[in-house]
């Protein structure tokens, strides 16, 4: 199984990652998907994204690859 899986979320003015969403997911891989959004909420918190010079929430799309032999 191999494909890319193209994921949404939002990191908060505290760098919190949430409203994690499936934009485009692996074809025929309903685990990847699923796995894709468990790594993201489990990472650290990011660098909040700044306007004039406050901190604001921002979108990101993230695209991960899987490769399982």
């Amino acid at each position: 199984i191999s494909g890319k899986c193209h994921l949404k979320f939002v990191v908060d003015e505290n760098g919190g990652i949430s409203n994690v969403e499936i934009l485009k997911g692996v074809a025929g891989c309903q685990d990847c998907d699923k796995e894709a959004i468990r790594v993201v909420k489990a990472m650290p918190k990011w660098k909040p994204g700044k306007q004039t010079g406050r901190a604001v929430r921002v979108y990101f799309n993230l695209p991960i690859n899987f490769k399982i032999q």
